[in-house]
C-alpha cells in the first residue's frame, strides 16, 4: 500500500511540473512581432537536431559495441563454466584438489581418510601410500571413483547424506566426520551398505568400500559406503545409525531395504558381522530387520553367536593380519548351525586386496553377489 501511495504522489508531482511548463511556453509564444527571434530559434533547433542525431548515432554504436563485448564476456564465462563441469581428474591430480573441489562442498574432506595426514603434494596415483595395511591399491580405480563422484555431484545428484542431526553433531563434534556416500543403482533396487577397514584407526574408503559400492551400483543395486568414527564401539554405533537412516528414508531415496546386505573388509568386516549377529538395538538404535547376507573380507573374527545371517567370506593365504584358517573355522561353525555360509581362499594373496583386480581373487565380488541373491527372500 505504501508503494502504491508513493507512485501516486510521484505521478501528481510530474503532472504539476508539466502544467507549469505549458504556462511558460504560452507566455513566450503570445509575444508578437519577434519574427527575427523566431527564425533564429528555428535555425538553432534545426542545428541542434542534426547534432543530436549524430550524438545518438554515436551512442547507438557505442551501446552496440558494449552489448557485443558483454555477450562476448558472457560467452567466455559460460565457456569457463562448461570447462569446469567437464574437468576430469587424472593420476597426477592432487588429493587436496579433490577434497577442496567446490563440487563437493564440505563433505569433500571425507572422500579420503580424515584421520590420516595428507600432504599437499600427494597425488591420486599415490593414495596407496596413506592406506596402511592395504595391498593391491589400483590408481586407475582411484581416479575413476573420484571422477564418478564429481560427475554425480556436478549433475545435481546428491551423493552424500548425513546420518546425524546438527544437534547431535554439536553435542559430539566427532560425528561431523560421518555419513553415507550414495552410489545409485536402479530406482527401487535392493541395497548394500559397505564398510571399509582401517584397523579402527581410519577409514580406507577409497580402496575398501567405494570400489565395491560402485561395482554394485553398476549391477543395478544401490550401494552406500559408510564413513564412520574409528573405534570398534563408535563404528558399530555409526553403522547402526546408517541402517536406521536408510530404513526410515527408503521411500525418498528410492531404495529397497528388504534383504539388504552388509559388506566389509578387515575392521569393516567385523562391523558387518557384529551388526548382523547382534542387531541395531545392541548399538543404541531401535530394532530394525537383520541383513539378508553379510559379505566379509580378510578379518580374523572368531565369536559365533548362532544368530549369524547367511555369510560369505574371502581371504588370502599370505594374509599376515587375518588368518585364513581362522576364517575357515568361523565359516564352518556358522554352517554347523544350519546357516548358509561359504568362503573363498586365494593362494598367496596378502591382506587388504579390495576388489582383487589383476590378482587370483578377481571376480570374487560376482560370487558374493550371487551368494546374496541366493539368500534373498523376495
Amino acid at each position: 500500500m505504501v508503494s502504491r501511495r508513493k507512485n501516486l504522489l510521484r505521478e501528481q508531482t510530474l503532472s504539476d511540473k508539466e502544467k507549469a511548463g505549458e504556462t511558460d511556453m504560452r507566455e513566450i509564444w503570445t509575444i508578437s512581432g519577434i519574427r527575427f527571434f523566431l527564425a533564429a530559434l528555428l535555425t538553432v533547433m534545426s542545428f541542434s537536431m542534426i547534432l543530436t542525431g549524430c550524438s545518438r548515432t554515436e551512442e547507438s554504436l557505442a551501446e552496440e559495441a558494449g552489448s557485443q563485448e558483454e555477450v562476448s564476456d558472457q560467452e567466455e564465462i559460460s565457456g569457463d563454466t562448461d570447462s569446469d563441469s567437464s574437468m576430469e581428474y587424472t593420476l597426477t591430480t592432487k588429493v587436496t584438489d579433490v577434497m577442496n573441489d567446490p563440487a563437493f562442498g564440505d563433505y569433500g574432506r571425507l572422500i579420503f581418510p580424515v584421520d590420516r595426514t595428507i600432504s599437499d603434494d600427494l597425488e591420486l596415483q599415490d593414495v596407496g601410500d596413506i592406506l596402511v595395511w592395504y595391498n593391491n591399491v589400483n590408481p586407475d580405480r582411484t581416479v575413476e571413483i573420484a571422477n564418478y563422484l564429481r560427475d554425480q555431484a556436478v549433475s545435481g545428484n546428491q551423493i552424500f547424506y548425513d546420518i546425524y542431526t546438527e544437534e547431535e553433531k554439536a553435542e559430539d563434534p566427532e560425528k561431523e566426520d560421518t555419513g553415507l556416500f550414495f552410489f545409485r543403482g536402479e530406482p527401487g533396487a535392493k541395497t548394500a551398505i559397505v564398510n571399509a577397514g582401517g584397523g579402527f584407526m581410519y577409514v580406507a574408503a577409497m580402496h575398501d568400500s567405494f570400489p565395491h559400492a560402485l561395482e554394485l551400483s553398476q549391477r543395478g543395486y544401490n550401494g552406500f559406503a559408510l564413513i564412520y568414527r574409528p573405534g570398534a564401539d563408535t563404528a558399530c554405533e555409526d553403522l547402526a545409525r546408517a541402517i536406521a537412516f536408510l530404513h526410515e528414508n527408503a521411500e525418498e531415496l528410492q531404495i529397497d531395504m528388504t534383504d539388504y546386505s552388509l559388506w566389509g573388509g578387515s575392521a569393516g568386516a567385523r562391523m558387518a558381522a557384529w551388526l548382523g549377529s547382534y542387531g541395531t538395538a545392541a548399538f543404541g538404535e531401535d530394532t530394525y530387520p537383520t541383513p539378508g547376507a553379510v559379505i566379509m573380507q580378510y578379518t580374523g573374527l572368531s565369536d559365533v553367536t548362532g544368530e549369524e545371517p547367511p555369510t560369505y567370506a574371502c581371504v588370502g593365504t599370505s594374509d599376515g593380519i587375518a588368518s585364513y584358517r581362522s576364517m575357515e573355522d568361523y565359516i564352518s561353525r556358522i554352517q554347523d548351525n544350519g546357516t548358509d555360509a561359504e568362503i573363498e581362499v586365494f593362494d598367496r594373496l596378502r591382506h587388504g586386496f579390495g576388489l582383487g583386480e589383476g590378482t587370483v581373487a578377481e571376480g570374487w565380488l560376482d560370487h558374493a553377489v550371487s551368494f546374496w541373491e541366493r539368500n534373498m527372500n523376495n
